[in-house]
């Protein structure tokens, strides 16, 4: 039975060739979670909407869902963020990070929140200043949504009163001196500090003349991240080359 098919507002977060003038596209809908749709002859210089399918594109889109995959056969476009991104190395690379860090989060249910922080963050990236901080913002208001939040205060083993002066992902965060493990990651109690106000939003209180503290931060909040997800992502080890 054929079912009907719906328009949602998404993001495309990764594109594939698929035959000769088709294309695969893996979007993060608001009301859908991840969906895999087909662009049946984008590649072809004719094609109508084929260049609105891109990253850092906010759309909108008509989809004939299928057991495999769903066929898109109209993309509108809501927002254009690539402005500001794809001129900058760094730029790009945390945008990139974020869409991937979205598809590991995100279901196959619909994630408005999740949806908007994406927006959200890709909107700050395009003329930011400090585009490492604004990655590092989205990761832990994402990791927050999932209930994956890391401890920045109280120890995140025994609950002791902080503040702690060391952190551990598999923990869950700041750690006490009883509950110091092995592998541990020695870190300021200000840093700390820093971190929880880069979580909240508060990215313009970090002071730009420590670069080693906001280092500290984006090391401990892709570690947290990346334990909870069980691998290393491709966009951020590219981003900590640079």
């Amino acid at each position: 039975m054929r079912r009907e098919s719906f328009r949602d507002r998404a993001l495309v977060v990764k594109t594939y060739d698929f035959g000769e003038a088709d294309r695969i596209i893996v979007l993060l809908t608001r009301n859908h979670g991840i969906v895999r749709g087909v662009a049946k002859g984008v590649r072809r210089s004719k094609s109508r909407f084929g260049s609105r399918l891109q990253l850092f594109v906010e759309l909108d889109v008509q989809l004939y869902p299928s057991r495999k995959l769903s066929t898109i056969s109209g993309a509108d476009t809501v927002a254009y963020y690539a402005s500001g991104i794809i001129e900058d190395f760094t730029r790009y690379s945390c945008a990139s990070a974020i869409l991937e860090i979205a598809t590991h989060i995100a279901g196959l249910e619909k994630d408005p929140h999740l949806f908007e922080e994406t927006t959200r963050a890709l909107k700050n990236i395009q003329d930011s200043a400090e585009p490492v901080l604004d990655l590092d913002e989205f990761m832990l208001r994402a990791m927050n949504h999932a209930g994956w939040a890391p401890s920045l205060f109280d120890c995140a083993s025994c609950g002791r009163p902080g503040p702690h002066t060391a952190f551990n992902p598999g923990a869950g965060g700041a750690v006490c001196l009883y509950c110091r493990q092995a592998g541990s990651i020695a870190v300021p109690a200000e840093t700390l500090h820093m971190m929880w106000l880069v979580a909240n939003g508060h990215t313009a209180r970090i002071p730009l003349e420590h670069p080693e503290q906001q280092s500290t931060i984006h090391r401990l909040t892709t570690a947290h991240l990346q334990w909870h997800i069980e691998r290393k992502l491709p966009t951020l080890a590219v981003l900590d080359q640079a």
